[in-house]
């Protein structure tokens, strides 16, 4: 078994920023890409940064410049700074990872949320 555990959501007023954390462990042979979805209230759960274990990232327009993902592979690590936050973010994000298992099977794990609000 696999565990994605956030952490570093909360409230801040607009303009300012948070850093989520989010940690992979268990059952882990490697893992190619870890990324931030978020879901807002009566709207889809949507991308908004991965990047992959090569450094590769990508992320929505809509975060461009004010979003950064980063990653600790050493750690299984993924972090996202998030800066100019507006009331817009609000929305559970998750951590997502794309990983491998010791027997090379490829698997999707999600964690269980941490709640982004984001006041004006």
């Amino acid at each position: 078994q696999v565990q994605l555990v956030e952490s570093g959501g909360g409230l801040v007023q607009a303009g300012g920023s948070l850093r989520l954390s989010c940690a992979a462990s268990g059952n882990i042979f490697s893992i190619h890409a870890m990324g931030w979805y978020r879901q807002a209230p009566g709207k889809q759960r949507e991308l908004v940064a991965v990047i992959t274990s090569s450094g590769d990232t990508e992320c929505a327009d809509s975060v461009k410049g004010r979003f950064t993902i980063s990653r600790d592979n050493a750690k299984n690590m993924v972090y996202l700074q998030m800066n100019s936050l507006k009331p817009e973010d609000t929305a559970v994000y998750y951590c997502n990872a794309d990983l491998f298992s010791p027997d090379r099977y490829e698997y999707d794990y999600w964690g269980q949320g941490t709640q982004v609000t984001v006041s004006s």
